[in-house]
């Protein structure tokens, strides 16, 4: 979200020293297209920019064609479909990864500033929003958006419609706050996560030291987590407590929830115990095998970085459907 930020205060600043500035944007992707849908970035007319809507020679293009824009006394809203195929007949975007993306060029008016004001409180305070692109203009709704991420139709140059959501959309919940806790942390919320995180030890140096997650919670016992933490399509939990006792409880704690991820830290004959005792108690098969154990990708990780990196790559790919949940 940081990126988004510094984005839209890139705007909001232009608009308030009245220097013509443009948003760019992605409204639409398919295939292996590098901008997905909500990509973002902005471009003045004084030579600043921020953000990025794929990156490449496409990227380099519709900046220069959006300066070139601020530079007349008039621009209008543009929207362009860009192939990356260069055996395409048409909308070429220099590229070859496949795919295609729809971007949009909307030169942002005094009359937005209200909208873009409310978008970066919205993301200064981890809230959620929907923005609304049309050829109307931009507006900002301070609600969550249902079902996917974003809506966008085109019936003609001049009848469409963009809804997207602003904000977090996934949510990490770490239970442990040691060493690995605190580099998970930092690697999430680079990923665009809101990342919670709770432990029984109030005193706890690295959770004191934990810059990087959006909340910190103290717990008398891992029993709470019961009532802490709701089930969630969007919800990631990763167990690292400091010893099996706790694992074991935070674990019991969660049985009747449903995540979009699972997982716990361990060693491969730790967590063979704990599976076959749980099986032994009659702990439904089909919570153990929706758990990630022992968590993250294997990849020999030993330092606290090298296992957030395991677990983080897990999670990605969780998150954009590569791995099973």
């Amino acid at each position: 979200m940081q990126k988004q930020l510094i984005t839209w205060q890139l705007i909001n600043d232009s608009l308030q020293q009245h220097v013509p500035v443009m948003l760019l944007y992605v409204l639409q992707s398919n295939g292996s297209s590098p901008g997905r849908a909500g990509f973002v970035m902005a471009v003045n007319a004084a030579g600043a920019m921020e953000g990025s809507i794929g990156g490449g020679i496409m990227e380099h293009k519709f900046t220069a064609m959006a300066r070139e824009q601020l530079q007349q006394s008039t621009t209008n809203i543009t929207i362009r479909q860009q192939v990356h195929d260069k055996q395409a007949a048409k909308d070429q975007s220099g590229m070859i990864c496949s795919g295609d993306q729809t971007i949009l060029l909307y030169p942002v008016k005094a009359a937005d500033a209200a909208a873009v004001q409310e978008i970066i409180a919205c993301l200064q305070n981890h809230r959620h929003g929907v923005l609304q692109l049309s050829p109307q203009g931009l507006q900002f709704e301070a609600t969550d958006l249902a079902g996917e991420d974003y809506y966008f139709t085109q019936l003609s140059a001049t009848d469409w419609r963009y809804r997207g959501r602003i904000g977090y959309r996934d949510h990490l919940f770490i239970i442990g706050g040691g060493h690995c806790a605190l580099a998970l942390s930092e690697l999430m919320q680079r990923l665009d996560f809101y990342v919670h995180v709770y432990d029984d030890r109030p005193e706890l140096h690295t959770l004191l030291q934990n810059d990087y997650a959006h909340e910190k919670h103290v717990v008398s016992d891992y029993r709470e987590l019961a009532a802490l933490i709701p089930s969630g399509s969007r919800h990631y939990v990763v167990i690292m407590t400091f010893g099996y006792r706790t694992d074991d409880v935070a674990i019991r704690a969660l049985l009747d929830k449903r995540f979009r991820y699972l997982g716990v830290l361990g060693s491969k004959s730790k967590i063979a115990r704990m599976f076959e005792g749980y099986m032994d108690e009659g702990i439904p098969a089909s919570f153990l095998s929706r758990v990630h154990a022992p968590v993250g990708l294997a990849i020999n990780s030993h330092t606290p970085e090298e296992i957030a990196v395991s677990i983080a790559a897990e999670m990605i790919g969780v998150r954009n459907g590569h791995v099973a949940g």
